[in-house]
């Protein structure tokens, strides 16, 4: 039985389908990222790869599905850090604040996943709510919060009523604030929020607000 191939490169080699989406994947994130959903072009991240646009809509269908999957793929990198992280042998304290810094490292290494996630924002979350995929995934997150907050409660240590999507978005907020805001807080107040000197400092600060709000004394509240 004659199987059928995917077109050949010139140079004769069959595409390898894999990376071929994987490369196209690639150069429509920093597009898009660049570009906005709107301003991004297919000819243009055809033109940056070694395939073609005729390719690009055979793997994925379009622009609106390429946008899509781009978005997928940028949230499952942090949906898998998350999931890989170990912090059951950590008292309540110690798991929260290396949960912080895992959402803070995450969102300095990958600032085209900050500038996807606000023009996805800016389009009110239209692909996300269409995407079956990103419906599924959820976020790891907030399940390991959630124990963890319920141990530190258990123990005494936690006194804050909150739940995890609220400490999820508290976390997140600093880290996606320090990101996305960097050149204009840094054009008005003179201050680099993700300069190589300061890291440190706000990664401890981060986790110090969270630990402070977490267990502050409510007695006389």
């Amino acid at each position: 039985m004659t199987s059928v191939e995917e077109p050949a490169r010139p140079n004769g080699r069959i595409r390898d389908a894999a990376r071929t989406k994987a490369e196209i994947l690639d150069v429509a994130t920093k597009e898009f990222a660049r570009a906005g959903y709107t301003g991004a072009r297919v000819d243009e991240i055809a033109a940056r790869t070694r395939t073609t646009k005729r390719m690009i809509y055979y793997y994925f269908g379009g622009k609106e599905q390429l946008f899509t999957a781009v978005l997928e793929r940028a949230y499952s990198v942090i949906r898998e850090a998350e999931q890989e992280l170990d912090v059951e042998h950590l008292d309540p304290v110690a798991a929260i604040r290396r949960l912080a810094e895992l959402t803070f490292d995450h969102h300095e290494a990958h600032p085209d996943f900050i500038r996807l996630v606000s023009i996805e924002n800016i389009h009110e979350a239209e692909h996300i709510t269409a995407s079956e995929e990103l419906g599924r995934i959820g976020s790891p997150a907030l399940d390991v919060i959630g124990r963890i907050l319920e141990t530190g409660r258990r123990s005494g240590l936690f006194t804050a009523d909150v739940d995890a999507v609220d400490l999820h978005a508290m976390i997140s907020s600093f880290c996606f604030f320090r990101v996305a805001n960097r050149h204009t807080f840094g054009a008005l107040f003179g201050r680099d929020l993700v300069a190589p000197d300061q890291r440190e400092h706000y990664r401890t600060m981060l986790g110090d607000m969270v630990i402070a709000y977490l267990t502050a004394d409510r007695a006389a509240d």
